[in-house]
């Protein structure tokens, strides 16, 4: 699968092909005197995965536990997607698609994504440490938004956090599915600006950020995208709409994008930005089903 290694202190970056880019992704190798883990892993551990002690999984998503099924070891995940990692059904269940769809995204999770369910996996909380012995820990950071149980990894004495899918792309947040906030995923991105380390990786092409101040003004340029679909929906907004009619007009998806997610997510992602709006004071539901912006 292309995958090659780029080293941080103890961190061991296992970069997947075209540099961690969907459906590929940047799993971590994290190694201490005593014991050593993998962080979420990728399409590229399915046939080339590095002995660990455990593997720690940010959130139950398939391109970030394809590679599990190498590991017959024990498995950590927050409490809050816990399930959806015990089971490939419940993982299916938490995309939210049409009933039709459903079959052929679950064969989808099972062949191309060697999804299979773990259902000895462990639930662990924010603020967890895994001791890897000689003062390095790895500590569970709890970033909800993407998923319930999203969560971040710190890695110490090194300094390097570990984001997941706040992954700084131009795409910006998603927070499309069952269980996704767009209230929690913006509390998330205050959190991490709030922690200071040397390095910040991320589970997809953007790779490892040095420096504090450039994480932040990459997090800030990321962030922005939750605006400007704020504004988009604003200005589509200047005649009365109805909610589907915003689906159509589409806030994260490019018109030319197809698949069965795209309308469960654009459908979740508008409710969300239509209610805040509302409840701002910015848009009105001027008749029953129909929002104008004021």
């Amino acid at each position: 699968m292309g995958r090659t290694t780029a080293e941080y202190g103890g961190v061991t970056v296992l970069v997947g092909a075209d540099r961690g880019t969907y459906p590929h992704g940047n799993s971590l190798l994290v190694r201490g005197p005593t014991a050593s883990v993998v962080i979420d892993p990728s399409l590229s551990l399915v046939a080339d995965a590095p002995p660990a002690d455990a593997v720690l999984v940010s959130h139950a998503h398939e391109d970030h536990i394809a590679g599990l099924g190498s590991y017959d070891v024990p498995v950590h995940i927050h409490h809050g997607d816990l399930e959806a990692l015990r089971s490939r059904a419940v993982m299916v269940a938490g995309f939210g698609l049409a009933p039709e769809s459903v079959d052929e995204v679950d064969a989808r999770m099972r062949d191309a994504f060697h999804v299979r369910g773990r259902p000895d996996a462990s639930a662990c909380a924010d603020g967890d440490v895994f001791d890897l012995g000689g003062g390095r820990t790895v500590t569970v950071v709890h970033l909800p938004g993407h998923t319930t149980g999203h969560s971040g990894f710190l890695v110490e004495p090194d300094g390097f956090l570990f984001l997941a899918d706040i992954d700084l792309t131009s795409f910006g947040p998603y927070y499309g599915d069952v269980g996704s906030s767009l209230v929690d995923f913006e509390a998330s991105l205050r959190r991490c600006r709030d922690i200071d380390a040397r390095w910040y990786g991320t589970f997809h092409q953007k790779g490892v950020i040095e420096g504090a101040a450039e994480f932040r003004r990459r997090l800030d340029a990321y962030s922005g995208v939750v605006e400007r679909r704020d504004t988009t929906l604003l200005a589509f907004l200047r005649e009365p709409r109805t909610l589907e009619e915003v689906v159509a007009h589409r806030l994260v998806y490019r018109p030319h994008v197809e698949g069965p997610q795209v309308v469960p997510v654009e459908r979740r992602t508008a409710t969300q930005h239509v209610e805040r709006l509302v409840a701002g004071g910015f848009v009105a539901e001027v008749e029953t089903g129909r929002y104008r912006a004021l």
